[in-house]
């Protein structure tokens, strides 16, 4: 759970980078987020949890 709050943060942090630096209109951001909350209500949604917890698992393995 603490993965899920923690990407959730870092994406609203880029998305407000991104609109007020890189020219990211609103509009597009709105529509980025409502394609997030029906791709979450998908059937796909176990598969991108999946996906995220591995890639998440293997950043976390990396030795510095």
């Amino acid at each position: 759970m603490a993965l899920s709050i923690s990407a959730v943060v870092l994406f609203a942090i880029i998305v407000f980078i991104l609109t007020k630096k890189s020219g990211l209109k609103w509009g597009h951001a709105i529509v980025c987020m409502l394609l997030g909350f029906y791709l979450a209500s998908s059937s796909i949604a176990p598969s991108i949890t999946q996906l995220t917890t591995n890639v998440a698992g293997m950043i976390g393995g990396i030795k510095f």
